[in-house]
């Protein structure tokens, strides 16, 4: 049955949220904690930023959650809405991501959000979006499968199609054009998901923001304490460049956040601390660095009956 979106009902999801995943990769450091950082928007609503750095783990990391409001909908949230321009809007959602000090852990980014417009003299317009994705630096087909088969769990009480849907969305979305690559090995993404029914649609948000965790926390465990030299750490600061072109080129939420006056240092609290760029780079043939593009960044189906055991 259709319900009328319950905002405030999110809200207290979202903050558990963050609070959840903070403990759980908190857990993996001696010392380092996740710091917080509580700001409010002049334009209106505001957030909390909480974020580690210089830890035995993660070299940096940040769990954001947002409530962010205006009374005229940013030009980004409309370019394929227009009949909600200039309406009062709402948005909010964790953001994360998460840098290893180690190469052969990878990379990993996650996001669950929630928008609102509320047009004169019409109901409220919302919709749900998220997902998460994975950046290897080294591969492992293990952690691949690990990964996506988390991620379909997520999805199959919403619908036996959807986790494709999602993981081939995700494809296409974190696709480096330019480069004419992957970001990763993908993972889940949706946007503009509304059914009708708010209960549903809020349900298959949550059930992808709990998976996260349960996807990324085994492959830190597996890898964190795995040898490394400065050949994997270089390679490690050079693939990081990548990351940072798409954030910085590509990524709607950082469009978003900019176009709408949002807190800048939590918005590009995404960006890796340390990264390279190298001119005309090219892996040594046969090497496990060539072997991350060859194999492992081709948008291949990670559960296929060959794949998955």
């Amino acid at each position: 049955m259709s319900q009328s979106p319950d905002i405030n009902a999110v809200k207290h999801y979202l903050l558990g949220l963050q609070e959840r995943i903070c403990s759980r990769l908190e857990a993996f450091e001696d010392e380092a904690t996740f710091v917080r950082d509580a700001w409010d928007r002049p334009e209106g609503g505001g957030g909390v930023s909480r974020v580690i750095t210089d830890g035995k783990v993660f070299e940096k990391g940040g769990v954001n959650f947002s409530h962010v409001m205006g009374e005229t909908m940013p030009a980004s949230a409309t370019a394929h809405r227009p009949h909600l321009a200039g309406a009062p809007w709402q948005a909010m959602g964790v953001s994360l991501v998460m840098h290893p000090n180690n190469p052969y852990v990878p990379t990993s980014h996650a996001n669950v959000r929630f928008f609102m417009a509320t047009p004169p003299n019409a109901e409220p317009v919302y919709w749900f979006g998220g997902g998460y994705d994975l950046t290897p630096y080294y591969g492992f087909e293990d952690d691949c499968v690990h990964w996506h088969q988390t991620a379909r769990a997520a999805c199959q009480p919403f619908g036996d199609g959807l986790y494709h849907h999602f993981k081939h969305w995700c494809d296409d979305y974190f696709y480096l054009k330019h480069r004419d690559e992957p970001r990763g090995i993908g993972g889940l993404f949706f946007d503009d998901h509304n059914t009708g029914d708010f209960a549903q649609d809020f349900g298959l948000m949550q059930s992808v923001g709990n998976s996260y965790i349960d996807a990324y926390e085994p492959i830190v465990r597996r890898r964190m304490s795995q040898p490394y030299t400065e050949r994997e750490r270089d390679f490690q600061l050079y693939r990081r460049g990548r990351y940072v072109e798409f954030n910085l080129v590509y990524d709607r939420g950082t469009l978003f956040g900019l176009q709408s006056g949002g807190r800048t240092e939590s918005i590009l609290m995404s960006l890796p601390p340390l990264v390279r760029w190298d001119y005309g780079r090219v892996p040594e043939p046969g090497s496990e660095e060539a072997r991350l593009t060859e194999f492992f960044l081709t948008g291949r189906n990670w559960l296929e009956t060959n794949h998955e055991q």
